[in-house]
């Protein structure tokens, strides 16, 4: 019997949390190797085997795959979530790469500069509902069918319902002018797998709050001065 795939990070959401999701949607069961402290992290650098010297990593198939992408693509393609043909996966990463922008506006919102909070988080939402929400719209409603690349679920499904939910955690209704995506919300939440990896108990993350901040903080001894600047939504000193 195969090991379990193992994911060294933080206890916390992050980038590893599109991969909790892509490993539950696709029923594999995996152990965690939750580092507290920077010494821990530290060992982990001095251990050879992660490159980069970043996280997440997953250990799995007799590897030590880093890079957010590169292990989502993997876990995609060994478990057909990553389409039939060149032209789907194309059309498969055209979708993550818009959701993992808006994904990555929502995870870095809790560093705004408090003068700043407000400004990001209508900048998020602008974002989310004109720019992002009305292509996956679109689409869903083009084909009619129940997902968004033919009628299988991908690697974009699972990401895209994720998004969402962080999506609605910054803003309850933000669905609103989305029937399709509302839709698809309940009906992909409904799949056995993802139903239950959304029950209370399971290895999914809550939101970062104060107390997560400060741990990841500790951990990577992240400079007291990095803020998110407004707009570009990207980490400055």
């Amino acid at each position: 019997m195969a090991a379990k795939p193992k994911l060294h990070y933080f206890d916390g959401r992050g980038r590893m949390e599109s991969v909790r999701w892509l490993l539950a949607a696709a029923g594999v069961e995996y152990e965690e190797v939750l580092f507290k402290t920077p010494e821990e992290f530290e060992n982990l650098i001095k251990g050879g085997n992660l490159m980069y010297q970043q996280v997440p990593m997953v250990e799995m198939d007799g590897m030590y795959i880093v890079q957010t992408r590169a292990i989502l693509k993997y876990i995609a393609a060994k478990y057909d979530l990553y389409g039939k043909d060149l032209k789907e996966r194309a059309l498969i990463d055209m979708y993550v790469e818009g959701m993992r922008d808006l994904n990555d506006m929502i995870m870095y919102f809790p560093f705004s500069l408090p003068e700043e909070k407000q400004k990001n988080f209508n900048y998020i939402i602008e974002r989310a509902t004109e720019r992002f929400f009305p292509v996956y719209e679109k689409a869903l409603k083009d084909h009619g069918k129940n997902y968004l690349i033919g009628n299988q679920l991908s690697w974009a499904d699972v990401q895209l319902l994720e998004v969402i939910l962080m999506a609605e955690e910054l803003k309850s209704g933000i669905l609103s002018a989305f029937p399709k995506l509302q839709e698809f919300k309940a009906r992909v939440s409904k799949l056995p797998n993802i139903q239950k990896f959304l029950q209370p108990g399971s290895q999914r993350k809550p939101p970062e709050d104060e107390a997560g901040l400060e741990v990841v903080k500790y951990i990577f001894k992240v400079d007291e001065h990095l803020y998110l600047k407004h707009m570009g939504l990207t980490i400055h000193k």
